[in-house]
């Protein structure tokens, strides 16, 4: 071929490349990550509506996240004040009649002791902490019940790596994530899939969140703010290790017109000590420069200082405002990530109506209505064997006490509860749920203060 005849197939080459429009560009975000589809072979199959659209990239999701658990600091600290501020030390229960029904203490005292028994098992308020953190962690969190024949009800966890679904059935539209349901309704929950093997629903509690009713598996808490965790533990990692490497440089010799002979020899002169390597056998000198050291230097020999050039508040200021978008998505203040409270008021920021305390009040709700389905299917459980009455859940409920979110002054919150007390809108039960207090045992302690006779509780 002719050499015109090429350089007119490559313009013609180069023209065509030019006019090509790959249209999966109109997908794709400045940064290159593609949209995320809404539709097509996603509808209703429950799927992740993040985009997470296999049980293989939910898989990959929760992986990356346990591992921010255990090694992003800031990460370990998001997770463990919502543990706190949502369990604190343990919720509170007590076992009390129904609106408008009257039942013989008997009752109400065998259903208690039932209901502690339960709790000291299983170690209940150590769990509950350990649901939050799972919950956060994973987006989920599986409890599955298993009943022993003297009426109690023990509590484990599955892993959520265990809910998968077989191969089997993997073209059975009804199954997926290792959750079947019913095939016109995806919220009825007929069983799960645990280990390959199929678990009815009524075994097994699943509790997931930062997703919709109808989507079958949760998502993690810190997922939409991996990249910023990650880029704040990558700047906080370069700032200390360049300052690291700053702080060490002592100072910096500079010989104006000296050979590189002439350098090697006046270091040589001016070492406090010599050491030769084993390893690579070169000759390392080290002088001692005390605190207070004068240095005087010849006319050719000038000192830098590196350390002084260190200006790490830049840096920081691009920090806070990762952490920030960090703290942002879990609805917390900066300092209860960080644990900087120099720029945040305490008082100011767990008021009644602020947003952090909206939001673990919500928390809070939630883990409570959860809680007290479990604790419920401990007391049936003690009726089908038979250590409970027949009936008997029927005329009992189930109170439960979280700890306080807001600010308090004890002195003001006594008073309200006097006034309240004296009213008759707060009994003297619930008011030793508030304070932490069991009030069966207060009462006896009391007895025994007024009668020595008595022996205390």
């Amino acid at each position: 071929m002719h050499s015109p005849d090429l350089q007119q197939l490559e313009e013609a080459y180069f023209d065509l490349w030019d006019r090509l429009v790959d249209p999966r560009e109109a997908f794709e975000d400045g940064d290159g990550e593609s949209w995320l589809r809404v539709a097509g072979d996603l509808a209703g199959t429950g799927a992740i509506c993040s985009g997470l659209r296999s049980e293989q990239e939910l898989a990959e999701a929760r992986a990356h996240c346990r591992q921010l658990a255990v090694s992003n600091e800031f990460a370990i600290n998001g997770h463990e004040n919502r543990v706190s501020y949502i369990v604190d030390a343990g919720h509170q229960y007590r076992i009390v009649a129904r609106r408008g029904v009257s039942v013989s203490e008997g009752l109400v005292r065998d259903a208690q002791a039932v209901l502690d028994r339960f709790i000291v098992e299983n170690r209940w308020h150590a769990r509950q902490q350990e649901i939050v953190r799972r919950r956060d962690r994973d987006g989920e969190v599986f409890l599955r019940f298993f009943l022993s024949p003297d009426g109690l009800t023990r509590v484990r966890f599955v892993e959520p790596g265990q809910i998968a679904t077989p191969t089997t059935l993997a073209a059975e539209p009804a199954v997926s994530f290792g959750i079947y349901t019913d095939p016109r309704d995806v919220e009825t929950v007929l069983a799960y899939f645990v280990d390959g093997e199929s678990i009815d629903a009524g075994e097994i509690q699943h509790r997931k969140a930062n997703v919709d009713a109808n989507v079958k598996r949760g998502l993690p808490l810190f997922y939409p703010v991996l990249k910023n965790l990650r880029r704040a533990e990558k700047l906080l990692r370069n700032m200390s290790t360049v300052a690291e490497i700053q702080s060490a440089i002592a100072l910096i010799r500079r010989h104006r017109a000296a050979s590189r002979t002439t350098v090697q020899q006046f270091v040589a002169d001016q070492a406090d000590a010599s050491q030769t390597s084993s390893v690579t056998g070169r000759k390392q000198h080290f002088r001692r420069y005390a605190p207070g050291t004068v240095l005087d230097a010849p006319a050719n020999v000038e000192y830098d200082f590196p350390v002084s050039t260190i200006n790490a508040a830049s840096y920081v200021t691009v920090l806070q405002a990762e952490l920030r978008a960090i703290a942002s998505r879990l609805v917390m203040p900066e300092f209860m990530l960080t644990s900087d409270a120099s720029n945040a008021n305490y008082a100011s920021t767990m008021v009644a109506e602020g947003p952090a305390v909206k939001m673990f009040q919500r928390l809070q709700a939630e883990q409570m209505l959860a809680d007290r389905e479990v604790l419920h299917r401990a007391l049936t459980n003690a009726v089908r064997t038979g250590h409970l009455p027949d009936g008997a859940l029927v005329d009992l409920e189930i109170q439960i006490e979280a700890p306080s979110l807001a600010v308090r002054n004890p002195l003001d919150e006594a008073h309200v509860n006097r006034i309240e007390h004296l009213a008759g809108i707060l009994s003297p039960q619930t008011w030793c749920l508030r304070r932490g207090l069991d009030y069966e045992r207060e009462q006896e302690n009391w007895r025994g203060h007024r009668d020595p006779d008595v022996s205390p509780a």
